[in-house]
């Protein structure tokens, strides 16, 4: 078979058997979740999965890091001159985006943080700390410019990520309150709000675009 034909096939079986384990994790935890299920899932052999991704640790470190790629914004190549209002806004629309479209990857991250996060590996844990002390730097300099409150930063990121995360983590809550799941309608009005929200505490304004 041609290296590139086997590559293909390789890198599609990879992202079948990713997406399957991310949906199982999101529902059934870390150890809730077996190899075979995943396996049975994705439509593969147990031993595909397992040459593929060695142990089921591997596979979740995977699904992780796949996470993050997901998650990766804007707001990750934000500079000091840029306008904070415009920044926060791409970013809280972009986390909305997320929870509307791939509700499982932040399901699977609660799950994990809940638990006490001890299966985040070592050099996950460590890119996640220099992120957030990143995005902290940047926030704390448009304060320092007078471009925003004064507000804490760090604060400031866990609030936009419980209010837009929410709406993955806690959908079931949300389709009984308002007796029907959200619909992309109702995600571009929740995002117009707290976007909204956000830059009104900041002391910004909303952005014209």
């Amino acid at each position: 078979m041609p290296v590139n034909v086997s590559s293909k096939i390789s890198e599609k079986n990879r992202s079948i058997i990713i997406a399957a384990a991310e949906r199982l994790f999101a529902s059934n935890g870390f150890k809730g979740t077996s190899i075979k299920e995943i396996a049975d899932s994705a439509g593969l052999p147990k031993t595909n999965v397992l040459y593929y991704f060695k142990t089921k640790q591997g596979l979740y470190h995977a699904v992780l890091n796949q996470i993050l790629d997901v998650w990766n914004s804007r707001f990750d190549q934000a500079k000091e001159e840029d306008d904070p209002a415009l920044t926060l806004a791409e970013y809280i629309y972009e986390k909305m985006q997320n929870s509307l479209h791939n509700p499982c990857a932040s399901k699977v991250f609660a799950i994990e943080i809940i638990n006490g996060g001890h299966n985040l590996s070592d050099s996950f844990l460590a890119e996640h700390k220099k992120w957030m002390e990143g995005r902290v730097t940047i926030l704390q300099s448009w304060i320092d410019q007078g471009k925003m409150n004064a507000v804490n930063p760090e604060y400031l990121l866990y609030h936009i990520w419980a209010c837009t995360q929410h709406y993955a983590d806690f959908s079931s809550q949300i389709t009984n309150l308002k007796g029907k799941p959200m619909k992309k309608g109702d995600f571009s009005q929740a995002t117009d709000e707290l976007i909204n929200l956000i830059l009104t505490g900041c002391g910004l304004s909303l952005p014209k675009e």
